[in-house]
């Protein structure tokens, strides 16, 4: 097969050679994504459908960690079906077009994770430290904006970084990837990178470190306020902030490893690398909806009723 395949209406192509050892093991590739897939697909929606459908959850809390579930769901999408797809085919190839856009959703679903957490962390900490002012200062109205504003800017910090990516001339067509990242584009390109390449550097530090400055601010607020109140308060206080402090861990840990596999790629081992690569798309869309189900009360009780309302129903038409 030619490195470049042209249509009728010249559309390039590129080969995915990162898998390692398809040939011999499609199969249990396939059904293991497969399963991480449902499995995500599945808590994360459990969850949403509990806020949802619960009036009394209504509120900017619980709405910030629908929000932050549904774009798990959304940068999942982006890698999955397309990787259940090159499992089972004879060639892993996709158009240019479409590796662009695929790199763009799982990189504004990664800068959204931050801006989403940070807003968490607006709503933790005025709820804490500003308890007098939290209906005022968090009003359904700021929720709204807060929302938009954490899609919003990491979109078009990457619908820019997409641009210029189209814009780059290609000179070879085999991406050492089972997906598509900026940097492995940028490798393929045979003209001027620099632009590109420091744009990517300023959008990296602008998506991280603001939002990690501000919730790191916010927890030093939270943890004085803490000290300074009853053992019970602080109890409290914890209950609500551990699930937030532990998916910001892990989203931070993931991105730093991609990050540094992309910086690092071909100078680590490829089956490290491609483990990696996929951390972001793995971990927090599997640990976010099981520690806020599991660690928030109000949520793991509507949760419990949910399934024994289900259960009961069943044993009533059996009994019918």
């Amino acid at each position: 097969m030619e490195n470049e395949m042209e249509s009728s209406i010249n559309i390039t192509y590129l080969t995915l050679e990162g898998h390692i050892e398809l040939e011999k093991y499609r199969y249990v590739y396939f059904v293991i994504t497969l399963m991480v897939y449902l499995f995500i697909i599945f808590v994360n929606v459990v969850v949403i459908s509990v806020i949802y459908t619960n009036k009394c959850l209504h509120e900017p809390m619980y709405i910030f960690i629908a929000a932050l579930l549904f774009n798990a769901l959304v940068g999942t999408a982006a890698l999955y079906p397309k990787l259940l797809k090159d499992f089972l085919s004879e060639m892993q190839v996709i158009s240019y077009e479409a590796c662009t856009f695929q790199s763009f959703v799982i990189y504004t679903y990664g800068a959204s994770e931050f801006t989403l957490l940070s807003a968490m962390a607006y709503d933790r900490y005025v709820s804490i430290c500003k308890p007098l002012q939290y209906a005022t200062l968090v009003k359904m109205s700021t929720v709204k904006k807060l929302l938009f504003f954490s899609w919003f800017f990491p979109s078009l910090e990457m619908g820019i970084a997409f641009i210029l990516t189209r814009q780059l001339k290609l000179c070879k067509f085999k991406l050492n990837r089972i997906y598509c990242n900026s940097n492995g584009l940028m490798k393929l390109s045979c003209g001027d990178t620099s632009v590109r390449n420091s744009y990517g550097i300023f959008v990296l530090s602008v998506a991280v470190f603001p939002p990690t400055i501000f919730i790191a601010f916010s927890y030093v607020r939270i943890l004085d306020v803490c000290l300074k109140n009853s053992k019970e308060f602080r109890r409290k206080a914890l209950k609500t902030c551990m699930p937030h402090l532990l998916i910001f861990i892990s989203v931070t840990i993931t991105s730093c490893f991609e990050v540094i596999n992309s910086r690092l790629e071909g100078n680590v081992p490829h089956i490290v690398s491609m483990i990696m690569s996929v951390e972001i798309l793995v971990i927090p869309p599997l640990l976010n909806p099981i520690i806020y189900g599991l660690k928030l009360q109000e949520i793991w009780s509507r949760i419990k009723r949910m399934i024994w309302k289900r259960k009961t129903h069943m044993l009533d038409i059996n009994h019918f």
